[in-house]
């Protein structure tokens, strides 16, 4: 046990585990892969990086009385600073801060979601049925004269929505793209799309997504490939970026271009329609799917392919596990494990699972 850093860690419920020393965090978080996998807690590959002052994405909230996180009892808290999150961040969250906690604008103003990677951006969410969201707008629009972020971006949502980000949006200043860089590549993508939130890790993980696949050749899918940061990395005759999301395919196709990548392509498409595309072999699969796991059609359409290799990026074990049995029947094996600590002073985890047919 040790004394958490952070002055809000008993009532925040962001972190839950910033009471416990870091080496026994990851202690933990194998053992708990191990038991889940059935495998062997040595076998598992773990990497790591920085405990705290990671995150480059926070989504603070506004109330009638402060600007902060959802507190343990589902309440919102005022947050000065954030140990986990980057220094960027927190300058950000005390510009606004500094502006915005006196004015009571609260039904108005649901969210101020602060980015920060090579470039940052702050994603203001209003709720669209608010008497008060004109007002909020123009109090935006000052504020960008004196913020630091480069871009600023306003979405609109229902009264009824908890969603931070929208399609419904408009930018106040700089634009709604953001860039990142991985392994020497560079990387847009949308202020109101996904994005990993620690990119330190994010780049490790892609370098040893790529190092498992290297030397294999023919037709790479990555499924659920958001703007392409995996696909977009590896050494393949051809390469196929399959998102859903419409502005995460825009900046996909951006990232083929601006990176001179001539044998890729990005298509919007659900992947329980993957069956609908035509693949050379041999093929191989990255498969990135949300923390709610794969849609067992999904699952189907996947594996009636016979893949050689899927490597199955999991931010959710537990979804990991009860869908594992639907590939071991098509005769998929587990053949590497690896945990990366993306999320320290959390109980999340991201694992990387390297399957090939028996």
């Amino acid at each position: 046990m040790r004394d958490p850093i952070c002055q809000y860690f008993w009532t925040c419920a962001g972190c839950d585990t910033q009471h416990i020393e870091y080496s026994v965090q990851l202690s933990n978080k194998i053992k708990n892969i191990a038991a889940l996998l059935k495998i062997a807690p040595e076998s598992i590959k773990v990497f790591q990086d920085r405990e705290f002052g990671y995150r480059n994405r926070m989504d603070f909230l506004f109330s009638q009385y402060c600007i902060g996180l959802r507190s343990k009892t589902n309440k919102v808290i005022g947050i000065e600073m954030c140990p986990i999150s980057s220094s960027t961040v927190n300058k950000l969250l005390d510009e606004i801060r500094r502006f915005f906690l006196d004015i009571n604008i609260s039904r108005a103003i649901k969210y101020a979601v602060v980015r920060a990677s090579k470039t940052s951006s702050i994603g203001f969410i209003i709720n669209e049925d608010s008497k008060q969201r004109d007002e909020a707008f123009e109090l935006i629009t000052q504020f960008c004269l004196r913020t630091s972020a480069d871009n600023v971006v306003v979405g609109y949502v229902p009264h009824l929505s908890e969603e931070s980000v929208s399609m419904k949006f408009k930018v106040v200043k700089g634009k709604e793209i953001l860039e990142e860089e991985f392994l020497g590549k560079k990387f847009f993508y949308h202020s109101q799309a996904f994005f990993q939130n620690n990119s330190k890790m994010a780049e490790k993980m892609i370098g040893y997504v790529k190092i498992l696949l290297d030397g294999k050749k023919g037709h790479l899918v990555d499924l659920y490939g958001g703007v392409g940061n995996f696909g977009l990395s590896m050494d393949f005759d051809k390469i196929t970026i399959i998102e859903e999301h419409p502005l995460s395919v825009e900046c996909a196709k951006k990232n083929i271009l601006v990176n001179g990548i001539k044998n890729a392509e990005a298509i919007a498409l659900d992947a329980k329609k993957i069956d609908r595309l035509k693949f050379s072999r041999p093929l191989h699969v990255i498969n990135d799917p949300p923390r709610t796991g794969m849609d067992l059609l999904a699952i189907k359409k996947l594996t009636n392919l016979k893949p050689d290799t899927i490597v199955y990026v999991s931010c959710n074990p537990l979804k990991f596990k009860k869908e594992f049995p639907k590939f071991a029947k098509e005769g998929y094996l587990i053949k590497s494990v690896a945990m990366f600590d993306l999320f320290p002073q959390t109980n999340h985890i991201e694992m990387v699972v390297e399957m090939e047919i028996s």
